[in-house]
This record gives C-alpha cells, structure tokens and sequence, in this order.
C-alpha cells in the first residue's frame, strides 16, 4: 500500500480498476483548511493525463510493474517484433504502445518492454544511443559561430538538431528522452 502523502515522481498504484503513474506531484498546505496532494498522474494502459487532488491520508495499493530486458528483432507493417533473450520468443507489439523516443532504435537493439499483468503498455529504448549521421548539410570553414545547429537525418530516419561540425557518416550520441544530440561517439 501507498499513502497520498508518500507519492514520488514514478510511483504506480491501483485505484478504481485503473493502474496510475504519478508524473509530478505537489504537497499543498494552504493557510485556511486541511493540506492536500496536487498530482498529475497518467494511465498506463491507455496513456490518459490527468491532474487529480488526493487526500495525504488516502492508501492505494501498489501495482507492481513488470519491467523486461527485450530486444528490437524487426517490423512488419503496423506490428514491431521484439526477442525474449531467454527464450528466444517473438512478440508481437502494435505501433499504439511505441512512444515517440522509438525513432532512435535500430534492429537488434535491447529495450525494456513495461507490462502489467502480462499486457504490454509501452516500450522503453535505452536512454543513450549510438546512431549514423546519413544526410546533413556540409559544415563550411569559418562556420564558427557558438551554439549554431543544423538539421541531420539519422539511420533510423529519425532527424535531429546537430552542431554545424558534423559531417555525413559520422557516429554520434543521442539523449532519446528528450531527442538531443549529446556529442560524438
């Protein structure tokens, strides 16, 4: 069981059939009455937001999520195959649970597949990855104007911001949570 008032950033609970994550949260104690907790909590089945207040007393059971170590095999039209590196197991995982953070993953990388009760609800890529520069505009000599950044496609297709340094083929490093280019590989 969790209380309201122990909520952290990332804490998944039961509550009226549905399974929440709390996004950010807020301990509020206002002048006049009782204090409260201010939350922003989304589904994870179904990927609503929605702020809600809660009593700090209030107690929620804990849901457990699963949390395994899966790798990208290849796509077929709308499904994407991940392996079981224990069984060797494909499973089948439609497009609508992939976030906008899998644009940076390329076959045979490892992801976490998130479950609750054995249904699949997101997929997670590792934070850093390692990608090919396939199409950026050439850098010229003199280009050196400090925090000055191009646009450059990536092998995945994906298409990010770069230094004007950076040339076609090169390896760099990626954040695929926020989608920015950390520095070379």
């Amino acid at each position: 069981m969790v209380s309201a008032g122990d909520f952290r950033n990332g804490v998944t609970f039961e509550m009226d059939g549905n399974v929440l994550q709390i996004i950010e949260f807020q301990h509020v104690k206002p002048g006049k009455g009782a204090a409260f907790v201010r939350a922003k909590v989304r589904n994870v089945i179904t990927g609503s937001v929605v702020e809600r207040t809660f009593n700090p007393n209030d107690k929620f059971p804990t849901a457990f999520i699963e949390r395994k170590d899966m790798e990208y095999s290849y796509s077929d039209g709308d499904l994407y195959y991940f392996m079981d590196s224990e069984t060797y197991e494909l499973v089948p995982i439609s497009a609508s649970e992939l976030t906008d953070s899998f644009k940076f993953v390329k076959e045979n990388m490892v992801c976490k597949i998130l479950s609750y009760k054995g249904k699949v609800f997101g997929v997670e890529p590792p934070n850093f990855v390692e990608l090919q520069v396939t199409k950026t505009d050439p850098g010229f000599k003199g280009d050196t104007a400090t925090n000055t950044t191009k646009p450059a496609t990536l092998e995945t297709g994906a298409e990010v911001k770069v230094p004007l340094f950076i040339d076609e083929g090169e390896m760099i490093q990626i954040d695929t949570r926020t989608g920015e280019y950390m520095g070379r590989a």
